[in-house]
Order: C-alpha cells, then sequence, then structure tokens
C-alpha cells in the first residue's frame, strides 16, 4: 500500500516546480500553520500546486512517511522536501526561501 501512496507522491513531485502539502487549499485553508505558508508563497507569487491532505487519508499519512517528518504542511521544490511552516518561516524572513528559489531557477516577484 504505501508503495503506491509513494509513487503517488512522486508524481505530484515530478509535475510541479513547487507543491504543497497542507491542510485545506490556499484559499481555505484549515490550520494555521497550512495557512501561513500559502500566505508566504502567495505574497512571493509563487506559482504552486496544493494537496489538501484532508482529502485523501492515504495522502496525509504517506507524505509524512514519505519524509519522515511528522507534520503538515509540508513544501517542496523541484522534487527536494524544504520544510514545514516554522522552516518556510524562518526562510522568508531571513532571505534563505528567496536564495532557494533563486538556485532551483523558479520565478517569484521579487519585490515582495
Amino acid at each position: 500500500m504505501e508503495n503506491i501512496v509513494f509513487d503517488r507522491i512522486k508524481k505530484e513531485l515530478e509535475t510541479d516546480d513547487v507543491v504543497l502539502f497542507m491542510k485545506g487549499t490556499p484559499v481555505f485553508p484549515q490550520c494555521g500553520f497550512s495557512a501561513a505558508v500559502a500566505q508566504i508563497l502567495g505574497v512571493m507569487g509563487v506559482t504552486y500546486h496544493s494537496i489538501d491532505v484532508l482529502q485523501d487519508s492515504d495522502i496525509r499519512q504517506g507524505i509524512k512517511n514519505y519524509t519522515n517528518w511528522p507534520t503538515i504542511p509540508q513544501l517542496y521544490v523541484k522534487n527536494e522536501f524544504v520544510g514545514g511552516c516554522d522552516i518556510i518561516r524562518e526562510m522568508y524572513e531571513n532571505g534563505e526561501l528567496q536564495q532557494l528559489f533563486d538556485d532551483k531557477g523558479v520565478q517569484y516577484n521579487k519585490a515582495a
């Protein structure tokens, strides 16, 4: 079962440069941590694909096992796990997230 879920996760990660596994959607987040990461990406003007883990219990548990990271949200850039809410917030505040996007060739609003 886990292999099937991992294959689905890999396919999602290969389809888009920036993928956010979150609770809810960017428009209607279902937790404050997911809302915070979606807000940061929104402020930065990053195009990203979001996956609502509340709609799929296999993905909800599977993504935690995939990265060995116990919490949601989880942000991936170019198929690489970046972190959860606290890490993303800190990276954004100190410019590391912008640097990561630059290094990976991800477009964002540099004025943000």
